[in-house]
């Protein structure tokens, strides 16, 4: 007797059975590369002290990220792919900053879950604090913040019908966004209370001192009332 050649739902099956394989050995990897950089420091952090804690060979490990840089800002792209993922799904007739600030909020609306797929939201913390006190890290943060500025004002750009090359509106408004953003996660780090509700609603009180933070005169109503008394 021959065997009977796999049906299509049993491929289905075993596709599906090594996808999840591949998913949990991803999940693996970042998390314990997330717990060593956290506990013992990113540059004394090996791979092979990766994979040996996770039980695999390098050649696994580099199926899934091309170095140790990419797993440390794995995290990181997942929160900016959320982001920007909820900018193009915003109305095209709201205004430039309401689009970004809407979009930050939904994105924390759903990151919580995303991230703590992985690791705790206090390890994303910690890593972030690794990632800003390692100088090599640090500089590569700044280059990829860089980047994605660029490519969201592009979005702006694009929504707003505007060339972001000739108009100079779009990539001064995500400066001033991204300026924000910078702030409140700095706050955020140094509070008591680092849940994800404590960085939205953060998050959404300074985005919404932008536009009077912005304004070209703060001390009108001071002034207003020197020059009444004078």
């Amino acid at each position: 007797m021959t065997a009977e050649p796999p049906t299509a739902d049993t491929q289905a099956s075993t596709a599906g059975l090594r996808e999840r394989k591949k998913q949990r050995t991803r999940a693996a990897l970042l998390r314990t590369a997330v717990e060593l950089f956290t506990t013992q420091g990113y540059e004394e952090t090996t791979i092979d002290e990766i994979v040996d804690a996770v039980e695999v060979s390098q050649r696994t490990f580099f199926r899934y990220f091309a170095s140790k840089e990419e797993v440390a800002f794995a995290l990181q792209h997942m929160v900016e792919q959320h982001f920007v993922a909820a900018l193009r799904e915003r109305p095209a007739d709201e205004g430039p900053f309401d689009a970004l600030r809407n979009s930050v909020l939904a994105a924390w609306d759903t990151i919580g879950e995303a991230i703590t797929q992985f690791v705790p939201i206090e390890d994303y913390l910690r890593l972030l604090q690794v990632i800003e006190s390692t100088p090599a890290l640090l500089a590569v943060h700044l280059r990829r913040s860089f980047e994605m500025e660029e490519n969201v004002a592009g979005l702006i750009a694009e929504r707003e019908g505007v060339d972001v090359d000739r108009d100079p509106r779009p990539r001064v408004a995500v400066a001033a966004f991204s300026g924000v953003m910078r702030v409140t996660g700095q706050l955020w780090g140094r509070r008591e209370d680092t849940s994800l509700e404590a960085i939205r609603a953060l998050t959404e009180d300074y985005l919404d001192h932008l536009g009077p933070a912005l304004a070209s005169e703060w001390h009108t109503g001071a002034r207003g009332t020197a020059g009444a008394r004078s």
